[in-house]
């Protein structure tokens, strides 16, 4: 049996610690699928350079062949790892857009591993005030434990094995969960907006 899992990336810069945690946490999840006899087929979408589509989705209402390619992505998933930088104590401003533009309902029943990274452990708590508030709110099912990495936990080695052990115990955490919630499935998401409008027209002027 295959696993399908969508790596959502919202790093601004290039090398990025974000995506350094999410090569962490899909290694992890990979290794602990693994280990229960899945096959793991894993697709990263990384934010940063679909920046200006994202923005011209919002504004149009239309996505573009990349955008809508990675609304694909998603959908198509049994489970779905995000992660982003924290800004202000909150996700940043790309990272959210994406999920203002990604159509309703791609998210519902998806099995979520969040995760975050910021410059010192002040921010951890935006796995809890802010992530998993958003992830709930558009209906997935959010993984217990989520990753939080400071900058200094990519550097001594007595850190990096702490980052490395919470990284392991998340990723054991949502393998129980997507192997608890099974195969989603293939599923168009665009078809749910398509529908609506088919409707809506259909009902003809007010």
């Amino acid at each position: 049996m295959t696993t399908t899992i969508a790596i959502i990336t919202g790093g601004l810069r290039e090398p990025s610690s974000t995506r350094l945690l999410a090569d962490r946490l899909e290694a992890s999840v990979r290794t602990e699928l693994t280990a229960v006899g899945a096959t793991v087929d894993s697709s990263f979408v990384e934010l940063r350079p679909l920046g200006r589509a994202i923005i011209d989705a919002m504004l149009s209402g239309f996505p573009t062949a990349p955008l809508e390619d990675a609304f694909g992505t998603v959908a198509s998933a049994d489970g779905v790892i995000a992660i982003t930088p924290a800004f202000n104590a909150s996700f940043n401003g790309l990272f959210k857009s994406f999920f203002d533009v990604l159509p309703e309902d791609t998210l519902s029943d998806m099995p979520v591993l969040i995760g975050a990274t910021g410059g010192t452990e002040r921010h951890s708590l935006v796995l809890e005030h802010a992530l998993r508030p958003l992830f709930s709110y558009l209906h997935a099912i959010v993984s217990p434990r989520g990753v939080y990495a400071a900058t200094d936990d990519f550097g001594s080695s007595d850190s990096g094995a702490a980052l490395g052990d919470r990284v392991s115990r998340a990723a054991a955490d949502y393998v129980r969960l997507v192997r608890g919630c099974g195969p989603r499935g293939q599923r168009d998401p665009l078809t749910g907006d398509l529908d609506a409008m088919e409707q809506l027209l259909q009902r003809g002027p007010p």
